[in-house]
């Protein structure tokens, strides 16, 4: 069969009723009646001449041809909407990276992610955040260019995607400068009965370092779980409790010495990764980003690769040694 015997306007038809899983409801979607959608299907699978789809009772199931024709459906109008998301919106000489943040991540990361390309006059940024399913939705859509994200994804045959390891970070516990300046605490040894603000349950960290607390049989007292860091870091700056949370989200006010680093866990991290797809258009800058990222920092200095945190720290040398102190 040559190419010019393919009908794409019957494959799109195809396409959009393997994504939908449902024949009435993909006929909504496009705007024509059941009988004509089933007909373009009908005549596709004619031209290709092996079904592409089997009756499961009322499911509408993939069959192996049909399996074929989406991955290849896939790229193509999966380019095709790229085109479209890549025209919309652009000027002469100005290139436009669209970058997706899981609502988790610390903006301090993320400003320290985009910093080389603040300062760049050729680039238009687009910044949205969200739910990670929503983002790589859109990421598969072509809408976005990159998603940043606080925790691996793992491909699938049909969600095809690079996960692309940037750096991580200790965690520490910070507090008010006035009250722990000079002080160290071990994690999560030294925590019993202390107020803490922690990140929310239902955010990995959390669950890591509440496991930690119960193998050393510790129990802080709870004052406060929040899901957002950017609300965490400002209970952090205002609340007066001791805060668990990777140092890049209050790096601000521990530069500022308003907060202090009164101890740190190397057994808890937070891992940093950027999500693309395969298939994307490649944009120069990006890929410089991400040239420069995996491991190695690039994303600020705030941020420790693993390397880095591997070797213990002066703080962590000092809580070691230190005995546990009278509560404040």
């Amino acid at each position: 069969m040559e190419i010019e015997q393919l009908n794409f306007h019957h494959l799109f038809y195809f396409w959009r009723v393997a994504k939908v899983g449902h024949m009435t409801r993909a006929a909504e979607e496009l705007h024509v009646s059941q009988s004509a959608l089933s007909s373009q299907i009908r005549q596709l699978e004619d031209r290709l001449g092996d079904a592409l789809f089997e009756r499961t009772g009322r499911r509408l199931v993939l069959s192996a041809t049909g399996q074929l024709a989406l991955s290849y459906a896939e790229n193509i109008f999966g380019l095709g909407q790229e085109l479209l998301g890549r025209l919309q919106g652009t000027s002469d000489g100005m290139v436009r990276l669209r970058v997706g943040s899981v609502a988790t991540l610390s903006r301090n990361y993320q400003e320290n992610w985009i910093r080389p390309l603040l300062a760049d006059p050729s680039v238009t940024l687009s910044l949205e955040s969200g739910l990670l399913d929503d983002l790589l939705h859109r990421l598969m859509q072509h809408q976005l260019d990159v998603v940043l994200a606080n925790d691996a994804v793992p491909a699938a045959a049909d969600r095809p995607l690079h996960c692309r390891f940037l750096g991580s970070q200790a965690i520490s516990l910070v507090g008010p400068a006035p009250i722990w300046r000079g002080r160290a605490l071990r994690v999560p040894e030294d925590l019993e009965g202390l107020e803490l603000a922690l990140p929310g349950r239902r955010l990995s960290l959390r669950a890591r370092f509440d496991a930690l607390c119960v193998t050393a049989g510790v129990t802080p007292k709870l004052r406060a779980e929040v899901d957002d860091m950017a609300m965490l870091r400002l209970v952090a700056r205002d609340s007066g409790w001791l805060t668990v949370l990777p140092e890049v989200v209050v790096q601000d006010e521990l530069r500022a010495g308003v907060l202090v680093a009164v101890g740190r866990s190397t057994q808890l991290q937070e891992n940093f990764y950027a999500i693309t797809t395969p298939h994307r258009h490649r944009i120069e800058r990006l890929e410089r980003l991400l040239a420069a990222s995996p491991g190695s920092g690039a994303a600020g200095p705030a941020v420790r690769t693993r390397k880095s945190v591997s070797a213990r720290s002066p703080a962590d040398r000092r809580a070691g040694s230190a005995k546990k102190p009278a509560r404040p």
